[in-house]
């Protein structure tokens, strides 16, 4: 549980105060204002990382390589592009060595990319670790421009929800925000990579927080608002990839799209289920599976040097209708194996760009037949290739909408949404059937990352927010004039401090325990009291822990716990109720309120 954090003797100032309150309001889910208001701080924060990110990617590609253009890795001597992934291994490794104490997924491995987050946001409240992001950070850098065939939409997501994430934690913020922050985090760093912030939103709640609420939707938009702002300020407010107005000549296509979708979900099957073959190699060393992925990236650096980086230069080029079938099959092949493999070795890269690609080339190569097939009804292969994008995103990270709405935000063509819905439909059902996985992301983790229902609802309200202050604290022996007077303002519980335990009792069982004393006529004493004086007023000691009545002892928990951490707290103790404590304010023993289990059932039947 989220450790107690020792308070200063002073009295708060004003400004801790207001930051106090500013937390309390977090706790609810109705808090919109202030979500909204660390959605934008969020937001422009994780887009000028996002920006970083990108430039140290872009700049020394483009001071080295021919044209001023990061992708023409094609143009180097075969020699170099054989070196390149295998140097690029080597600083990988020396960066996980150097980050091997950072939380992981397996033993001190640190790891990276949006299964991370995901793994991050479902089992530890969105704390994200600062030596994982470091190691995406450093390492996505090196995995691009060192030839490997992996994207840059992944590890900036990682990085808007960890810089997002460090965000909450910095100011204490409650457990439930800093889940929403992840998300927004997310959202930024996808609308500041492709320029499309309604795509950063729709991935953020689709795939990361796998949830839509109003709660959640205002400061992800937000979020994803400053995140693209920040964007165009840097690089312009150009689409993602340039391309000729296009549309669908006929409606006659439609059969051939559904064929279309067939295939590319295959494809996206196949993608899976590779990936999930060689993630059963997670048991060798780590310098092992690294090397392994050197060599597959040397090999085919070689072979085909299309696949090295990004490969956006290729996917312009079915864009726009000017690859060969040969070509654009071979990149779309041999990508989809080395993007694959490598990623699953564990290359800190993004799986977003190469899957961009490949569907790109695939659906190119599908608009090639199509055009044989039919050539007065046929759309030009441009038109085939930006669905093939659409079908192979949606297919492999099972993300329908956010696919469909990256394809209009890309292409600012709103002729693609019909075709498209139909080809991403047609993708998602056939990738699902095949495979049986629910995306490349969650199929990264295990079968106990993933949360239901309940969980997800009570992780987006605050403890405080449902906990009652409605209680009075009194050691465990106390005079029956005294007791009368802790029941003077209608209390709901008695917090009974007993050395070094609490236990909690409630006020109705001490009240009745008095009138049955005054109904008797007697007052009896459960202990011998040695204050005689007292004793001759006719103040009997009453012995809180003896009177009937039910008592439980209570468990800390800080006032950032979730109502889902206070169930799970319980549960475990097999316990009743918990005290919440202030997390940053006033002395470290007072208690800010009681929340038991009935009341935590209570919100969500």
């Amino acid at each position: 549980m989220t450790p107690i954090f020792r308070r200063s003797s002073s009295a708060p100032s004003r400004a801790l105060r207001a930051i106090e309150s500013f937390r309390t309001r977090l706790a609810h889910t109705e808090a919109l204002p202030q979500l909204a208001l660390l959605g934008t701080v969020s937001g422009i924060i994780t887009g000028i990382v996002a920006v970083i990110f990108r430039l140290g990617m872009e700049w020394p590609l483009t001071q080295t390589l021919p044209d001023n253009n990061s992708e023409t890795f094609e143009t180097l001597p075969v020699e170099i592009r054989i070196l390149l992934p295998l140097a690029g291994i080597v600083v990988i490794g020396v960066l996980y060595k150097l980050f091997a104490t950072a939380d992981g997924s397996s033993g001190d491995e640190p790891a990276t990319g949006v299964a991370h987050v995901i793994a991050r946001y479902q089992r530890h409240q969105g704390f994200m670790p600062t030596r994982n992001a470091l190691l995406q950070f450093f390492g996505g850098i090196v995995a691009v421009i060192t030839g490997h065939s992996v994207g840059r939409e992944g590890p900036a997501a990682h990085l808007g929800a960890a810089s997002s994430s460090q965000l909450g934690q910095l100011f204490q913020l409650p457990n439930n925000s800093i889940r929403i922050l992840v998300g927004c985090g997310v959202a930024s760093a996808i609308a500041a990579s492709f320029n499309t912030p309604l795509a950063g939103v729709i991935f953020a709640m689709e795939v990361v927080l796998m949830e839509y609420t109003v709660a959640g939707f205002i400061p992800v938009i937000l979020a994803a608002i400053s995140g693209a702002v920040i964007s165009r300020i840097c690089f312009g407010d150009m689409p993602a990839f340039t391309m000729p107005p296009l549309t669908l000549v006929s409606l006659w296509e439609l059969p051939y799209l559904v064929l279309c979708g067939l295939v590319i979900g295959g494809f996206s099957a196949g993608m899976l289920t590779l990936h999930r073959w060689v993630l059963r190699l997670q048991s060798l060393p780590l310098w092992q599976r690294l090397l392994a992925a050197g060599l597959i990236a040397a090999i085919a650096a070689a072979l085909v040097p299309e696949v090295m980086g990004i490969g956006y230069d290729t996917l312009e080029l079915a864009l726009l209708g000017q690859g060969s079938v040969a070509l654009l099959a071979t990149v779309a092949l041999a990508k989809l194996f080395v993007s694959t493999t490598t990623l699953a070795l564990g290359v800190p890269g993004g799986s977003i760009g190469p899957t961009l690609v490949i569907g790109g080339c695939l659906g190119a190569c599908l608009g090639v037949v199509g055009q044989l097939l039919s050539p007065a009804e046929a759309s030009v292969t441009g038109f085939y290739a930006a669905l093939g994008m659409g079908a192979m995103m949606a297919g492999v990270l099972n993300a329908p909408l956010a696919a469909l709405v990256a394809l209009l935000e890309m292409t600012y063509n709103p002729n693609f949404l019909l075709p498209a819905m139909l080809v991403i439909v047609v993708s998602c059902l056939t990738t699902r059937l095949l495979s049986r996985m629910p995306g490349l992301f969650v199929a990264s983790l295990d079968s106990s990352t993933t949360t239901s229902p309940l969980a997800q609802t009570l992780n987006r309200t605050g403890v405080v927010s449902a906990m009652t202050a409605a209680f009075v604290e009194h050691s465990r022996r106390v005079g029956s004039r005294a007791a009368r007077d802790l029941l003077h303002n209608h209390p709901e519980w008695i917090v009974v401090k007993s050395g070094d335990d609490r236990h909690v009792l409630r006020a109705a069982d001490l009240a009745r325990y008095l009138d049955t004393q005054a109904r008797e006529g007697t007052e009896k004493s459960n202990q011998e009291t040695k204050d005689k004086g007292r004793m001759g007023e006719g103040l009997e000691e009453i012995d809180l822990m003896e009177i009937p009545g039910e008592r439980w002892r209570l468990y800390a928990i800080d006032t950032r716990a979730t109502l889902y951490q206070a169930m799970q707290l319980l549960r475990q103790n097999n316990a009743y109720a918990a005290c919440v404590l202030p997390a940053g304010l006033y002395d470290e023993k007072s208690i800010a309120g009681i929340i038991t289990l009935d009341t935590i059932e209570h919100y969500y039947q």
